[in-house]
């Protein structure tokens, strides 16, 4: 029997710390690199950190693509974090033009900053300008730890669920229906990120 929320295992990250910190809520949760058990989960948690070609080209050798998009796409609540949130649309620019999971319309883009270092590491605010069911708790004003180099440009706007500035006010966190995604890491964040986790994971419970 799966756990109630799978975390994808494609060797991008420290998928480790995501599962500690679903694991310090009580959360029933397991790390896989199995099609079956995110299919038999009643949530998919997609992490990673690392070069947005890599995310992509690994998830289709463990033969996880298909089954991640038909999740979404039945509903199964879905949280993407960092690089799961740049993987879910079309495109992404890193080191030349490479397709992503096409779930949302748009592309990944660099920071193009004069005056501030690249990547964006370090602690942020994030402006929450479309309330999803998971937030449970009003975050405004909270800090969220980054680190990122490139950034998702949607071309819906309604589904973006928060914005941050680091020269310029770029979109950090994406929300849809089932579909939650963060640029931050709130496995990262403390209480903050935990607050997320926790209105995820009841999320899933309720659905």
């Amino acid at each position: 029997m799966s756990a109630m929320i799978a975390i994808v295992d494609y060797q991008m990250g420290n998928i480790r710390s995501v599962q500690k910190a679903f694991q310090k809520m009580g959360s029933d949760v397991i790390v896989t690199s199995k099609a079956r058990d995110l299919e038999n989960s009643k949530g998919i948690v997609l992490p990673g950190v690392g070069a947005f070609k890599d995310c992509i080209s690994n998830l289709h050798s463990y033969g996880l693509v298909e089954t991640i998009i038909r999740s979404i796409e039945k509903g199964k609540p879905f949280l993407g974090i960092c690089l799961g949130l740049q993987s879910l649309f079309e495109e992404s620019e890193e080191f030349g033009r490479s397709k992503g999971l096409g779930v949302f319309k748009g592309s990944v883009v660099r920071f193009q900053l004069e005056n501030l270092k690249i990547p964006h590491m370090g602690w942020n605010t994030v402006n929450f300008v479309n309330r999803h069911p998971i937030m449970e708790e009003d975050l405004d004003g909270s800090y969220f730890y980054f680190v990122h180099s490139y950034y998702v440009k949607p071309e819906d706007t309604e589904i973006i669920g928060g914005t941050t500035n680091y020269g310029i006010d770029f979109v950090s966190m994406v929300c849809k229906d089932n579909i939650i995604a963060t640029q931050f890491h709130p496995e990262k964040s403390q209480k903050a990120g935990l607050k997320l986790l926790k209105g995820f994971t009841n999320f899933v419970y309720s659905s």
